[in-house]
């Protein structure tokens, strides 16, 4: 059950269900994947090229949007992106020729493009500045990964690709929430989170949300190429069929569920960047298990993986939106939208590397790169604490280096690792 923060916060519950309406169709094309790959013959590498086109044009497009909400409300943006997010792909089995595939799904990413920024400000508007409230705004993300696997295969294994039409039943469904959230919201006026930062003195520190950003893309690599070829990876390690490379995407996105809500309670009582530093160094072990253990072992290992990815996923949206005051819809284009889309631009190099050797060979440095997150994650520290020293309540902190952060001065801050 929600906390009491969301139960009583009706418009983050209404944006959390239209952002899951969303997420869906970002979870469906990796889901569709083994069935482009059945029944059209499609090599890894050309398979992965459909993950691609959904995600690159997003990650291109998604910061224009970004810059947009910044200059302006843009609220109307909810509804219309999240109907053409289901368009895209609910229309990308219609299509026998692979352009007209790629060209479907790509429509869908402009609409996840155009939907992230606006809707991130709308949500930590209305989250009043809560980590968890954020969270279950992420969590619905989480959720509509987690249902694109079984939504697929309940419509595509029982219909064929010819029935994808009906994928686009979310799609509707989240237009009336997004809408219905639009009228309770109670955020503040586009601009006056931008206007406050500015009256405080608040900068933007453009140098650590770079680091950021390097560390979420190294995350979105490994997902994406997870999401994109675990199913039938899982088929091969375990010999089993269609349900045990559905059951293991299931798996990855459903324990996103329970880490995207887990990281906002661990924020709130232990800080923001000791919890995602620690879930990267889980994340390490956690994809060495998926890559190197056969059996059923391997589902355990998938769900920690899951975990390890989506503990700081919310917590990256929040602290990209503070080391840009002034710019949050950039800061949520770039950290929902751009840093995760370039991850797809790895796929069809996994999926070449697979054609070439194997799967598992290709699977093989995903191990690393939440290892080169953390580093790049070291060195930050986060703009909301104003002093320096160890907290009481967080373990993970240590105050030796730490950097200082003030509101009540032109940058407010010394330097140093934290």
């Amino acid at each position: 059950m929600p906390p009491k923060t969301a139960r009583t916060n009706r418009p983050i519950v209404l944006l959390s269900w239209g952002h899951a309406c969303v997420d869906v169709y970002q979870g469906a094309v990796a889901a569709l994947v083994p069935y482009f790959v059945a029944e059209r013959a499609y090599s890894y590498a050309a398979a992965s090229g459909i993950v691609l086109a959904a995600s690159l044009l997003s990650s291109v497009i998604q910061p224009l949007f970004g810059v947009l909400t910044d200059r302006r409300s843009l609220p109307w943006l909810l509804p219309l992106s999240t109907l053409v997010s289901g368009i895209g792909v609910a229309a990308s089995g219609l299509y026998g020729t692979y352009g007209l595939t790629l060209a479907a799904v790509a429509v869908s990413g402009i609409g996840i493009a155009a939907y992230h920024p606006e809707a991130a400000r709308v949500a930590r508007d209305a989250s009043r500045g809560s980590h968890t409230a954020m969270s279950w705004f992420s969590l619905g993300g989480s959720l509509g990964f987690a249902a694109a696997p079984l939504l697929v295969s309940a419509v595509v294994a029982t219909g064929g690709l010819h029935a994808s039409p009906l994928l686009a039943v979310p799609a509707v469904a989240g237009t009336g929430l997004c809408a219905a959230a639009l009228r309770t919201a109670a955020g503040s006026p586009a601009g006056e989170a931008v206007a406050k930062a500015a009256a405080d003195g608040r900068r933007d520190d453009w140098r650590s949300f770079v680091r950021l950003s390097g560390a979420i893309v190294s995350r979105s690599v490994v997902f994406v190429g997870l999401s994109t070829f675990v199913s039938l990876y899982a088929r091969q390690r375990t010999g089993g069929g269609n349900l045990s490379g559905t059951a293991a995407l299931f798996l990855l996105y459903l324990g996103g569920a329970a880490g995207t809500v887990t990281g906002g309670r661990l924020a709130d009582r232990y800080g923001r960047l000791p919890v995602i530093r620690w879930s990267y160094l889980l994340t390490v072990a956690a994809v060495a298990g998926v890559v190197l253990v056969p059996g059923p072992l391997l589902y355990l290992f998938v769900a920690l993986t899951s975990a390890g990815l989506y503990v700081p996923f919310s917590l990256h949206v929040t602290l990209g939106q503070d080391y840009l005051p002034r710019h949050v819809g950039t800061a949520g284009g770039v950290t929902l939208g751009l840093a995760i889309s370039v991850g797809g631009v790895a796929g069809p190099l996994i999926g070449a590397l697979a054609d070439a050797t194997s799967l598992r060979t290709a699977l093989v440095p995903l191990v690393a790169l939440p290892a080169v997150g953390w580093l790049l994650l070291r060195p930050l520290c986060d703009p909301t604490l104003p002093v320096r020293g160890v907290s009481r309540r967080n373990p993970f902190r240590t105050g030796r280096g730490a950097r200082v952060w003030s509101d009540d001065s032109g940058d407010g801050r010394t330097g140093g690792n934290s």
